[in-house]
């Protein structure tokens, strides 16, 4: 194990800052390659959870606006407007998370509709079983979703 390989082990941070100078400085020969890698996958990976989790908290407030409507809340509506800023966000900076995006969605709406009829005591059974609103719509400022059964 080389001494990088070491710091990276004990101190993330002074890994990090030391990479970088080496970086900056050319000295590629010295950088500690496995360890960025991984690092790098990390962050991408990272991202992709982040964009899951958002699109979970999104659907579910969006399922508890449209099925509880007596219940509803600056609370929800707060929690709305702040997931769609940071997927925007996050899609600004990141727009290849765009790619399967249909896939992504799948995946985050099953988790909102779990999450969804826990909080609010209606069976999952209730919910549609397919996400029913499109991507534009959970990002449209103005959408706010009513019931439509």
């Amino acid at each position: 194990m080389n001494n990088l390989e070491s710091v990276y082990e004990q101190d993330f941070y002074l890994w990090i800052c030391h990479n970088v100078e080496l970086l900056k400085n050319g000295m590629l020969s010295q950088i500690d390659l496995k360890n960025i890698a991984e690092e790098l996958e990390d962050m991408g990976k990272s991202q992709h959870r982040e964009l899951l989790s958002r699109l979970e908290v999104l659907f579910a407030h969006l399922l508890k606006w449209q099925f509880q409507p007596d219940h509803r809340s600056n609370s929800w509506k707060g929690t709305i407007v702040e997931q769609r800023h940071r997927i925007k966000r996050l899609l600004k900076t990141s727009p290849s998370l765009k790619h399967q995006m249909e896939k992504k969605i799948t995946e985050a709406y099953s988790d909102a509709v779990e999450y969804a009829a826990a909080k609010t005591g209606i069976p999952e059974s209730d919910f549609p079983q397919t996400c029913p609103y499109s991507m534009d719509e959970a990002l449209d400022k103005n959408f706010y979703p009513d019931m439509k059964f």
